[in-house]
């Protein structure tokens, strides 16, 4: 196949963390009883008149910051028309002419570059009810109208498929650490659209665009944008050509499939909402709402970089919010955030997963918790220790040397004991010191048991590997 440019825009419809609905005092939820969180605003009933709800004003701010987006101080809301089941008042309230928030980007790493992503704008809008098609029936549950969205559009400056997972990473993660939104993709809180088109030469005009809508996860818009290039290719190779399109993702077929055609553009009829007045942002207002937000994932990574947390760690601390804010509660002391989060990853993590608990359920305390890592980088307590031990510091009040003092811990730390102790395992292990010797690893983790044996487990593992080790190389 001849080498093609792609063009990929992203859009991308996110559901506001809010208490309310954006035009009237429904419940903002998910999961309930069809039809159970509605109210005549949300059914469209005639005579009925939106109010602005205020909250939906100050997260909106919230992502147009951390979307590095320009704020619109004055703005107004439109009237977007078209007949569709989902839609009872025959149209929807959204912002056409005057978004919220416009030139913006998120910056991904491609190849060990950084880039990017250009953010064109993005507005304020309400959600249509949800449609539920059995046979040829099509039922409505109201509960999702007029819950309030923000739409984030990229500018055409996407180049792979590979680019539009990374960019999609990213803004979850954004958006889910300043409490815009919980980004459940398949709950349907973030929904992501894809305009894919293809050229030869940069010069180029851009190729014929297909739109690809309900793609069900982030790892499947990478895969159905390649599946787009790939087709769209093949006809351009034959010499054929093909009309604006919409398509949808076939997660079985794992390729796309044609929706319909766009034989004309939609013309929505877009006019000022006259229900709604025009909306004045104060310098004082958009101050509040950015004092509510939460230090951000790249700040939080800059953080962790000069605390000398290792780039993996750093990592899966920012994949796991609940662990990332308890650490950041600790970044006045000095406590070894790495070490820190070794714990936090490993033995703790294990039991929270098992438990199905969040942190906030357990005992463990900031203070407990810096006198755990103290005790880790002093080696009063080794790595079984902590796993014997691991549950009365996470389900007991009391502190980490009462609990030390009732199960009796006490581990040789003294160089000197454990060498005598690594030389009697030595003197009755001949043949592992030679396999060893010949290369077989095999030998360092017995000799290392017999070790371990030999002082009841109550040896520190990490000086005593150390020490044995050697000693095994001081015999070659």
């Amino acid at each position: 196949m001849s080498n093609y440019i792609p063009t990929i825009g992203i859009e991308v419809h996110v559901e506001l963390k809010t208490r309310s609905k954006i035009f009237s005092n429904s419940k903002n939820g998910y999961g309930m009883g069809a039809n159970t969180l509605t109210n005549v605003i949300d059914l469209g009933y005639p005579g009925t008149l939106p109010t602005v709800n205020e909250e939906v004003i100050n997260i909106a701010i919230k992502a147009a910051t951390v979307l590095h987006c320009k704020i619109r101080k004055m703005m107004n809301f439109d009237r977007k028309n078209y007949f569709y089941p989902d839609n009872s008042k025959n149209y929807q309230i959204t912002q056409n002419r005057t978004p919220i928030g416009y030139d913006g980007y998120i910056e991904i790493d491609i190849d060990g570059k950084k880039k990017k992503i250009e953010i064109e704008e993005m507005h304020i809008e309400e959600d249509t009810c949800k449609s539920a098609h059995r046979k040829d029936v099509t039922l409505l549950d109201f509960n999702r109208a007029g819950v309030p969205l923000i739409e984030i559009v990229t500018k055409p400056c996407i180049s792979s498929g590979e680019e539009a997972k990374l960019y999609l990473e990213k803004l979850r993660e954004t958006l889910l650490y300043a409490d815009i939104s919980d980004c459940k993709i398949e709950e349907g809180s973030m929904r992501c659209d894809a305009n894919v088109s293809i050229r030869k030469e940069e010069k180029d005009p851009f190729g014929t665009k297909a739109e690809i809508k309900n793609i069900g996860s982030i790892s499947n818009v990478k895969l159905s944008i390649e599946k787009e290039i790939i087709r769209q290719q093949k006809l351009y190779d034959n010499h054929e050509t093909f009309k604006p399109q919409t398509r949808r993702f076939d997660s079985k077929l794992n390729d796309t499939v044609l929706m319909r055609v766009k034989e004309t553009g939609n013309d929505y009829r877009y006019f000022p909402e006259p229900d709604i007045p025009y909306l004045y942002l104060t310098d004082e207002q958009i101050f509040q709402a950015r004092k509510t937000i939460p230090m951000t994932p790249d700040e939080r990574r800059e953080l962790y970089d000069k605390r000398n947390m290792s780039e993996v760690n750093r990592e899966k601390i920012i994949a796991h919010r609940e662990l990332s804010d308890f650490l950041n509660k600790l970044v006045e002391t000095n406590l070894d955030f790495q070490i820190a989060s070794n714990l936090l990853l490993g033995d703790i993590s294990s039991y929270l997963n098992k438990k199905n608990k969040t942190l906030k359920e357990t005992k463990l305390t900031q203070e407990k918790f810096t006198d755990l890592v103290e005790k880790v980088i002093d080696r009063t307590l080794t790595s079984k220790n902590i796993k014997d031990l691991l549950t009365d510091i996470l389900e007991k009040d009391q502190s980490i040397s009462e609990l030390i003092k009732e199960k009796n811990i006490s581990n040789i730390t003294d160089d000197s004991i454990l060498k005598e102790i690594i030389h009697k395992v030595l003197e009755n292990n001949e043949e592992s010191i030679k396999d060893y010797l010949s290369g077989h690893d095999r030998a360092l983790k017995y000799l290392m048991g017999q070790v371990m044996k030999e002082t009841k487990g109550s040896a520190d593992p990490l000086l005593a590997s150390n020490l044995l080790k050697e000693e095994l190389e001081s015999k070659k």
